[in-house]
């Protein structure tokens, strides 16, 4: 079978995927931190704290790996993550018309939405017994 040419909003979600972008996932943290010395004033003082420390954080293969940044890495960073977000949320609408294009291509399909599909659940697998009675 042939495949028509898709639609326009596969077309469109498709186009926001196709420019090559520097992302990231992960996390930027932001700290301000006291540094313990008996005769600083971060010791005495909640305004006079030391930072800001930046680090950024994500997960690989299951454990969690940080990189301190200065704020100029930061900054990037910050740029990149949200880059990923965006990025991540145009794969979600890409899927999405491209599910939209694959049930048009259904034969015998209905224009049901899945919340005019009535739910009408399972019957049981077995019938429930009462407990045993005794014959005293």
């Amino acid at each position: 079978m042939l495949t028509p040419d898709p639609p326009i909003a596969v077309q469109t979600a498709a186009a926001r995927l196709v420019p090559a972008t520097p992302i990231r996932r992960g996390s930027l943290s932001e700290r301000y931190v006291k540094c313990g010395k008996p005769g600083c004033s971060c010791a005495t003082d909640d305004k006079a704290r030391h930072g800001p420390y930046f680090s950024w954080t994500r997960q690989v293969n299951g454990t969690t790996q940080s990189r301190f940044l200065t704020p100029e890495q930061a900054d990037i960073v910050r740029q990149q993550i949200d880059a990923g977000h965006g990025f991540r949320a145009d794969v979600e609408a890409f899927w999405d018309a491209c599910e939209v294009w694959a049930d048009e291509q259904l034969p015998g399909r209905t224009k049901q939405t899945a919340e005019a599909v009535e739910k009408k659940g399972s019957r049981r697998a077995f019938k429930e017994r009462s407990a045993a009675r005794s014959s005293a």
